[in-house]
């Protein structure tokens, strides 16, 4: 009986994931089969690398609850809207109210452009 060797082995290069494949009699019919694993992996890998940044964005929110606000509205006795992240405060509440928050976003892009967004909040408790 003749016997040929139709088994192939699949290397990716840039990940070092390898497939082997013999379960066909043909080499092109294996080849094809392990392709098709290959991607399977490779698919696999790219899920993985999403899950893992989608678990870091979620592990670095905060907690919903009492103290973890970003901004503090106080309306009665006195007028003050502060944002504790950045120490930014003003006394137009109205202001703020109907949607005028440039100057809050402007704190936040320089506190996070110096690379001290959040440490203001940290400093006062």
């Amino acid at each position: 009986m003749n016997v040929t060797d139709s088994a192939v082995r699949i290397t990716h290069l840039p990940t070092g994931i390898v497939v082997a494949c013999q379960n066909e009699r043909s080499q092109i019919r294996n080849r094809e089969v392990g392709m098709k694993i290959l991607k399977a992996r490779l698919y696999d890998l790219e899920l993985q690398k999403q899950r893992a940044k989608l678990d870091a964005v979620e592990a670095s929110k905060k907690d919903i609850a009492f103290g973890s606000q970003i901004r503090s509205y106080v309306m009665h006795p006195y007028r003050m809207v502060k944002d504790h992240r950045t120490k930014h405060e003003t006394g137009d509440v109205d202001r703020v109210m109907d949607g005028d928050i440039d100057d809050f976003i402007k704190a936040t892009l320089i506190a996070r452009a110096k690379g001290t967004l959040g440490e203001a909040a940290t400093a006062e408790d």
